[in-house]
């Protein structure tokens, strides 16, 4: 059985890291590498670095940059932001990144992910997927950093993306972001449900024990998370001995 993942998520923008509520109202929380460092310390099982400002932009993350960054961080590290070719897959691995995001990409081209999981293997891929709740109660997929409704289903997206070739799914509701009142474990649990690779939830944790209820309610297979981390006291660590000590698979 494979452990489950606590991963903080690093969201940059501007030459800063930067966090939000609902995809907007961005504030600084400070640089990179220093967060990396911390994070080094703090024995979390992986890192999201996501350039939010990349895809708006009509560019690519820097994969330069990555190097950089890269070279400060040992554990597995996902790179997102603006990524259209399986070039930019190609760059950004040669970087020193283990895993490529994609998201708006994917959703402009969908045969993105079954080249670059050809090419690059399926382990490399994860699929990108933001969802809101529209006011009618319908749940759709968004790209360009929640600004477009992309006209999918989440669920039957994230079907497709895993069909294609993607080796994990990073779900993120962009109604809880920031909010740290809880995942949306109701829509976890449905793609959990509807593909055979890992979902990483994001999106609303607010403590430990939300973190419980998307592994235990929404079967997660991995747990990514950033204000908490950012704006309380809590830690990864702690977050791994309170899911440990109720019966979950964590690597301490």
């Amino acid at each position: 059985m494979l452990k489950i993942r606590i991963i903080p998520v690093l969201l940059y923008k501007n030459h800063s890291l930067v966090k939000g509520v609902g995809f907007r109202s961005w504030r600084r929380i400070g640089t990179a590498v220093p967060a990396i460092k911390v994070y080094e310390s703090r024995q979390v099982d992986e890192l999201i670095f996501l350039d939010i400002a990349a895809t708006p932009e009509e560019r690519m993350v820097d994969h330069i940059e990555i190097d950089q960054l890269a070279d400060e961080c040992s554990m597995p590290l996902t790179v997102g932001g603006g990524v259209r070719t399986t070039g930019d897959f190609h760059r950004l691995l040669r970087a020193g990144a283990d895993k490529v995001s994609v998201n708006t990409g994917a959703i402009a081209n969908p045969g993105l992910i079954d080249e670059a999981s050809r090419l690059y293997g399926s382990q490399c891929v994860v699929a990108s997927i933001d969802f809101m709740r529209r006011a009618d109660g319908c749940i759709e997929v968004y790209g360009g950093g929640g600004a477009r409704a992309a006209g999918k289903n989440p669920v039957a997206w994230a079907r497709e993306a895993a069909d294609r070739g993607a080796g994990e799914i990073l779900l993120t509701s962009i109604d809880r972001d920031g909010t740290m009142t809880g995942y949306d474990t109701g829509l976890i649990r449905r793609v959990a449900e509807s593909v055979s690779v890992p979902v990483i939830a994001a999106g609303g944790a607010g403590n430990y024990e939300h973190m419980r209820q998307a592994l235990s309610d929404g079967k997660a297979d991995a747990l990514a998370a950033a204000s908490i981390f950012h704006f309380t006291e809590q830690t990864p660590v702690e977050a791994k001995r309170y899911l440990a000590a109720r019966g979950f698979n964590i690597r301490i």
